[in-house]
């Protein structure tokens, strides 16, 4: 949809994001959490961290899996694949970069609800402009690792 600003006349873009593409990237974030603590990915640890119901799982497990985002059968141990991994090393990125935004930046509170309704839209470009803004940073506020990006190499 193209709005045209009052005082430019230059038009602007609105986009409206996808509830299922957030969704499922919450999903591989914390598939990627639980495999960065060593935990084995099993349909208990997802629903725990994600406090959705089992049954719920399962079904997305599914479509993850048909998307070759994940590997799994009924009743085995699930796995990331590589495009799976990437998306959630991304949002974990993300997600961390922004609480030392918040905390360290901008001295306010880290507001998880803020950071989990923006983390959906950040591109690339943008992520690592924050990384070096903020001198890139290698532990979040809660004391976790923040995955390098090309930004980071020889940092």
């Amino acid at each position: 949809m193209t709005v045209y600003s009052k005082n430019s006349g230059l038009p602007e873009q609105l986009y409206v994001g996808t509830a299922e593409a957030e969704h499922v990237e919450m999903y591989l974030k914390a598939m990627w959490s639980i495999t960065e603590s060593g935990q084995e990915l099993k349909v208990s640890s997802i629903a725990k961290i994600l406090n959705v119901t089992q049954p719920s799982v399962v079904q997305m497990l599914h479509k993850l899996n048909d998307s070759l985002l994940i590997d799994y059968k009924k009743g085995s141990i699930v796995t990331l694949t590589k495009e799976g991994e990437n998306i959630g090393k991304k949002m974990i990125r993300n997600t961390r970069l922004l609480e030392v935004l918040m905390k360290d930046a901008l001295k306010i509170d880290v507001d998880e609800e803020m950071v989990c309704g923006i983390e959906h839209h950040m591109k690339e470009i943008f992520t690592d402009a924050l990384c070096t803004l903020l001198k890139h940073p290698k532990i979040c506020p809660h004391g976790y690792h923040i995955p390098e990006g090309n930004c980071c190499i020889g940092k």
